[in-house]
């Protein structure tokens, strides 16, 4: 088998799923995005869309045995998860694969240390410190995911229903719920059956702008958002990451209401997540020298 000579990374998320191929020298060389590729929802699908978004990076490359590949998944939760994932993608020089907190850290910090806050359609947090990894909450949809846009579209969701049957008082965002389902809660529990979380997720900026207009329903959902960021925060902090970064659709949306003094802890990732997966992979990525603390 050829030493690999290319790196493809491939970040999978809960809400569309990116690839980029760099070479040896780190030079990106094709890029490509398709769907939301989450091994825990759908494994099969996921695998049939990373495939897709491969195969567009690499033009359909008939030898991809110099092709090292790094993939950090939605719903990669064990070395069994891993393996059974690799194993579907033969023929490739290497096949590494994570979950897609651990490779958002690794671009964050280019590699270094850190921790990472993950507030997109899930929520999750990762520190990374002298060699050890930890993976903090990210229990998916049902168990976890709070401070997320899925959380918080399904909160909003629920809030609306209640105040349709009398349980609390309506706002405009509740009101504005219950017309996009034409006023009626069984469209909303029928749809409810076959909703995944970038269902819910889509939800989200309708309470963030109703909460910025001081909504009294969207700002305790926003706030009870910014508390579960911030716990995630404090638990990564106690591992040693001095270092952290946010990511994800919903991060800078609502940093606006995060404590100042999160706010002030928070730095810019340096590569995005897909990057991460080129590391993963064992690939060179710019040189944006030393991190800040």
């Amino acid at each position: 088998m050829a030493s690999p000579v290319l790196y493809l990374g491939v970040d999978g998320g809960a809400t569309r799923c990116r690839g980029r191929l760099r070479d040896a020298s780190g030079a990106v060389l094709a890029e490509a995005e398709g769907p939301a590729a989450n091994a825990y929802v759908g494994f099969d699908t996921a695998v049939a869309v990373v495939r897709d978004v491969i195969a567009r990076c690499l033009s359909d490359m008939k030898d991809t045995t110099c092709v090292s590949l790094g993939l950090g998944l939605a719903g990669i939760s064990s070395p069994a998860d891993s393996a059974r994932f690799a194993a579907a993608l033969p023929g490739f020089a290497d096949v590494r694969v994570a979950n897609d907190a651990t490779t958002a850290c690794l671009g964050a910090h280019a590699g270094a240390d850190g921790g990472l806050l993950i507030a997109g359609t899930g929520s999750a947090g990762i520190a990374r410190v002298a060699g050890r990894e930890a993976i903090i909450s990210g229990r998916g949809f049902l168990l976890g995911d709070d401070g997320s846009a899925a959380r918080v579209g399904a909160d909003a969701l629920r809030a609306a229903l209640r105040a349709h049957d009398g349980l609390q008082p309506h706002s405009a965002l509740t009101r504005d719920i219950m017309a996009h389902f034409g006023d009626d809660p069984v469209a909303m529990t029928r749809w409810a059956l076959t909703a995944r979380p970038g269902d819910y997720g889509a939800f989200a900026p309708r309470v963030l702008e109703a909460a910025a207009r001081g909504d009294v329903v969207a700002l305790p959902i926003v706030e009870a958002a910014t508390r579960a960021i911030g716990a995630l925060a404090a638990a990564i902090t106690a591992l040693g990451a001095a270092r952290i970064a946010m990511v994800g659709g919903l991060g800078a949306a609502i940093r606006p209401y995060l404590p100042p003094e999160l706010n002030a802890q928070l730095r810019e990732p340096l590569f995005d997540p897909t990057d991460g997966a080129v590391l993963l992979a064992g690939g060179k990525l710019p040189d944006v020298g030393k991190p800040a603390p």
